[in-house]
């Protein structure tokens, strides 16, 4: 080893070997820039399927992602009968009073003018706000039976499961949100980490080529530097999972070092977008369980217009007809549940604050083992991991050939 010659060599050429650490630092962020967007973008595939092209990992495995977040949610976090036992039928009732006797005077006239348009017509005026005021007064009572046993049986009406995972996969930017505004800071150390492990493997480059001056060493030295630096900000995110070291020195995974921040943000993400009354309301009345709340409805609304016709029932049969009869009782039941999605609307607000999803989720996930909490994060990750760490490490290797062209031509 002639070591006044590769001092001289580097003299000469200086600025070969000043660049090598500078470039590697350059591959190290952007192979991992590349690697954070190559998660998320582009939503939808683009290019021919299946091989030429590329959809954004985590919107590829939406439902995948969104199933797993799912589980996490229903097994650890949120009890949906626990949360909706929560809704008081008083308060609720309360807070739908003008909506509702809205809706139950609409109902009793519609119906009436329908099957009984003469006699409706016949009767004074007192006697039909008789009639709707007797309704009204029933109507209270009625909501209130069934939000009690809605309450009791939310399993029966509705499939929570079923509601998020849909959620999360009709809006994939969602799915993408739920990842990457929880883990911010991660990725933004993972970028920033690229650039501090590109710089040192440049060191080791340098030394390499000085020893060597092999056209290889470049682009093997960015492959390498893609494919480790990627390998170790991945793990260093989530290990170790408690803290460790030695004196002064202490370190910890990232992402369960930050557990009270990650649980705030996780909460409210979850209770602003994906488990909201909104996204309730609209999987009880349009999912797959909405024709067990239809039956409860028409039920309830039966029960009330008999009780209504009890004392004259026999005449109110022979006058309208006992098959008419039966098919106006239905007809009032249809046309409640068709008032049924703009009347709750008025009970989002209190339902909202009732249920108190954000604090629940973050109360809960505090409660997380680390296992289990690095499974909010982790899945994103694990199944797909190795394809970003392979393109950081392809990009690397281009970019390395590419500084031999550079400089050395």
């Amino acid at each position: 080893m002639d070591i006044p010659a590769i001092l001289d060599d580097i003299r000469v050429h200086w600025h070969v070997y000043a660049t090598m650490p500078l470039i590697a630092a350059l591959i190290g962020y952007l192979t991992k820039r590349v690697a954070i967007e190559m998660m998320f973008r582009p939503l939808e595939f683009v290019g021919i399927r299946p091989v030429f092209g590329w959809q954004g990992v985590i919107p590829a495995n939406a439902r995948r992602m969104a199933t797993t977040a799912v589980d996490l949610l229903t097994k650890n976090l949120v009890d949906p009968r626990e949360i909706f036992s929560r809704l008081d039928p008083e308060e609720m009732v309360k807070e739908l009073e003008e909506p509702l006797l809205k809706a139950v005077d609409d109902v009793t006239r519609e119906v009436m003018e329908q099957y009984q348009p003469r006699l409706w017509e016949l009767l004074p005026a007192q006697a039909q706000r008789m009639l709707i005021g007797q309704v009204r007064a029933q109507a209270p009572k009625a909501v209130k039976r069934l939000l009690r046993e809605v309450s009791t049986n939310i399993d029966d009406v509705l499939d929570v499961n079923d509601m998020l995972i849909n959620a999360m996969v009709r809006d994939r930017s969602l799915t993408n949100r739920l990842i990457r505004e929880v883990a911010a800071p991660e990725f933004r150390f993972i970028a920033r980490s690229g650039v501090y492990f590109g710089f040192v493997i440049g060191l080791v480059q340098f030394v390499a080529w000085a020893l060597t001056k092999q056209p290889l060493i470049m682009p093997v030295f960015g492959f390498v530097t893609g494919f480790v630096t990627d390998w170790l900000a991945l793990r260093m995110i989530f290990y170790p999972r408690e803290p460790r070291g030695f004196g002064f020195f202490r370190w910890q995974g990232m992402f369960q070092k930050r557990r009270r921040q990650v649980a705030a943000d996780y909460g409210a993400l979850i209770a602003d977008e994906v488990l909201t009354v909104r996204n309730v309301l609209e999987a009880v009345l349009t999912g797959p369980k909405s024709d067990r709340l239809f039956a409860l409805i028409t039920r309830e609304v039966q029960r009330t217009v008999d009780a209504q016709t009890s004392i004259a029932k026999p005449l109110v049969a022979l006058t309208v007809g006992g098959r008419q009869y039966q098919e106006m009782k239905r007809a009032a039941a249809a046309k409640a549940i068709a008032y049924l999605p703009e009347t709750v609307k008025h009970v989002e607000s209190y339902a909202t604050d009732a249920l108190d999803v954000r604090n629940t989720i973050v109360e809960k996930m505090q409660q997380l083992t680390p296992i289990e909490f690095e499974g909010i994060l982790r899945p994103a990750f694990r199944q797909d991991e190795w394809k970003l760490i392979a393109v950081g490490a392809i990009i690397g290797g281009l970019v390395g050939e590419l500084q031999v062209l550079l400089l050395l031509h």
